[in-house]
């Protein structure tokens, strides 16, 4: 398995999905800062200029690599590539499923845009950031809503709900956020967080990219896109 990867929520996803399954996987770091999602290579695979990727080089039908982008369908294609983490039975399945897509649809779309207007933009708008921590503050009170009646998300097994929604949580801080205020929530973060695979996924992170301030030049990567830069790539 190639994993298209760099060090964001979205990319540790599917490294920790890796790791809890011990699946071989290749990294190959793709550098969003510099420009390297750009790459008319990692296009081909990932048209969204956008990571993670992956490519499935032995695919369950046998026949020629499988390249797939957007991290919700990356990890539904790996639970059901391996039958681990997602539940197997008709309920169970969709639970997991419609926590999937809450996290890919609220929580991660929410908290980035908390992320960006709180820590990243040039200009510090009250309005956008108080409606974005609101926001997550709201979607983090579901969550705790739910775990105060089931272990995991998806219920009482650990599933790809799980693991897509713990990553936009491990910046709570940032988020404007305080896990006391939201106890059930705490209790599953700490869980999660205590899993080897998990810690191994981040420990591969720091090697890869030590954590360190966003550059200028970087923010105009991240930043400055627009439809001229699909265009002209």
């Amino acid at each position: 398995m190639d994993l298209y990867y760099w060090t964001t929520p979205n990319g540790h996803k599917v490294s920790i999905f890796l790791e809890e399954t011990g699946l071989d996987y290749t990294i190959h770091p793709v550098n969003i800062g510099k420009g390297e999602q750009f790459d008319p290579a990692f296009l081909k695979i990932a048209p969204n200029n956008r990571i993670p990727a992956i490519v499935d080089q032995q695919p369950a039908d046998g026949g020629a690599p499988v390249p797939l982008f957007e991290s919700g369908a990356i990890l539904l294609y790996l639970a059901d590539k391996t039958g681990q983490l997602i539940p197997q039975d008709l309920r169970g399945r969709n639970a997991a499923l419609q926590w999937l897509f809450w996290q890919m649809g609220g929580l991660g779309p929410m908290a980035g845009q908390n992320h960006h207007f709180s820590q990243y933009a040039p200009e510090k708008l009250p309005y956008a950031i108080e409606r974005y921590v609101k926001e997550t503050a709201r979607l983090y009170a579901v969550m705790d809503k739910r775990l105060g009646e089931a272990a995991y998300l998806a219920g009482d097994e650990y599933s790809i709900a799980d693991i897509a929604a713990y990553p936009w949580v491990v910046p709570y801080r940032n988020q404007g956020q305080d896990l006391a205020d939201f106890p059930n929530l705490k209790r599953w973060f700490d869980a999660i967080a205590a899993r080897p695979a998990v810690q191994r996924a981040y420990a591969r992170a720091e090697q890869i990219n030590p954590p360190k301030p966003m550059s200028d030049d970087e923010k105009k990567v991240l930043f400055g896109q627009d439809a001229a830069t699909v265009r002209q790539h």
